[in-house]
C-alpha cells in the first residue's frame, strides 16, 4: 500500500514535470498518479502490452497514463 502511494506521487510528479515543468503539489500528484496508473494500464492493455509485474513497470505505466490525463486536462481547460 505504501509503495503504491509512493509510486503514485512519483508518477504524478514526473508526468507534471514532463508536461509543464513543475509539480502540482503532493496531493494532486498522488491523484494524478493513481488515475494515470489506471489510464496507462487500460491503454497498454488495449495496445496488447502485458501488465507490469515490477515496480519500474508500474511506474512507467503510471507516468504514461498520467501524461495522457494531463494532456487531456490541459486541452479541456
Amino acid at each position: 500500500m505504501i509503495i503504491g502511494i509512493i509510486t503514485g506521487i512519483l508518477a504524478g510528479f514526473i508526468a507534471a514535470k514532463i508536461t509543464n515543468g513543475q509539480g502540482k503539489g503532493c496531493l494532486m500528484d498522488l491523484i494524478l498518479g493513481i488515475v494515470g496508473g489506471f489510464v496507462g494500464g487500460t491503454l497498454f492493455g488495449l495496445l496488447g502490452i502485458g501488465p507490469a509485474y515490477n515496480w519500474l513497470g508500474e511506474l512507467i505505466t503510471s507516468v504514461c497514463g498520467a501524461v495522457v490525463v494531463l494532456w487531456l486536462w490541459n486541452k479541456l481547460k
